[in-house]
């Protein structure tokens, strides 16, 4: 390994106690609420994993000591927030989910967060809150090898319009019998998306695992100043039930947020249930259902909104 220099050592260093200091990392109870950060991220693990979570799978998630984690779990079930259900692939083992009251602190946990987020950064002027994205984006990038078996979010590249194309094409042929009409409207969307992008406003979403694309999204600026539309969410079949949906559409919105957007608007099909689900779980509202024949089939399409 080449030798590095101090300085970007120290730079590191010194953004890492600027960082940790300005999110509370130390503090006792994060944000003034009963848990800790390691609390509040193990909270958020259990709440984002599928049905199959392990208490050894959530400490290589975490990568907290396997000691240190069984003492929050046995707080957390000492308050009721999780449940234990034997594993029916692993009779040795258990997963683990929120109950109700897990669900509540972990959305009023969320809630809280978000607030001194955007506490944090309301004096910024909007291009600045885009500048702070995109440099946070570009750290994680840089610096984000994840562990294997990890899905990671990453910005599109040469090669994914094309993907995202020919999946929608597949997958709604294979589920809806959507013919290439429909092909022909996702490859429009994703050509328009190219030519007319506006890095500071608008971005593209793939996940990916181990090199494997599994899902995707897209934020573009909507039809009048201060909307954005959420489009082309696809999760691949393999990655369904992990929360996937979820995570991409909460990443557009918060994304959205940091641009200074104050709605997110999406267009969908009333047959879409898992994805209208992801939706109404984030907070969007159905404000309009029309139908039509935009791709030759009897369609109802459905109008959403989120307010930021």
């Amino acid at each position: 390994m080449p030798e590095i220099p101090p300085e970007p050592v120290a730079a590191i260093r010194r953004f890492n106690r600027f960082y940790t200091r300005q999110i509370g990392a130390l503090d006792e109870a994060h944000l003034g609420e009963p848990f800790g950060l390691a609390e509040g991220r193990v909270l958020y693990e259990i709440a984002q994993a599928g049905p199959n979570l392990t208490p050894g799978l959530l400490a290589l998630r975490t990568g907290l000591d396997a000691g240190y984690l069984s003492r929050i779990l046995k707080r957390f079930e000492g308050k009721a927030l999780i449940a234990r259900v034997r594993s029916a692939e692993d009779g040795r083992s258990w997963t683990l989910s929120l109950t109700d009251p897990g669900w509540a602190a972990y959305e009023h946990l969320r809630r809280v967060a978000e607030g001194a987020v955007e506490a944090m950064i309301g004096t910024l002027a909007s291009d600045q809150r885009a500048r702070l994205t995109a440099a946070m984006g570009e750290i994680e990038t840089l610096l984000g090898a994840p562990a294997p078996g990890d899905i990671r979010l990453r910005s599109h590249r040469v090669g994914d319009m094309g993907w995202v194309t020919e999946r929608h094409a597949t997958l709604y042929a294979r589920d809806y019998g959507w013919d290439e009409r429909f092909e022909a409207l996702v490859a429009r969307i994703c050509a328009d998306f190219v030519e007319r992008l506006e890095p500071a406003r608008e971005h593209c979403w793939i996940a990916e695992r181990e090199g494997a694309r599994l899902g995707s999204v897209f934020l573009v600026q909507g039809d009048r100043p201060g909307q954005a539309k959420l489009r082309l969410l696809l999760i691949e079949p393999s990655a369904r039930g992990l929360g996937l949906g979820k995570r991409l559409v909460a990443q557009c919105v918060a994304f959205a947020r940091a641009c200074g957007y104050d709605e997110v608007s999406l267009w969908t099909q009333s047959i879409l249930t898992a994805a209208r689900g992801v939706y109404a779980a984030a907070g969007f509202e159905l404000i309009d259902q029309t139908p039509h024949m935009t791709i030759g089939v009897p369609l109802v399409g459905e109008t959403w909104r989120l307010r930021l």
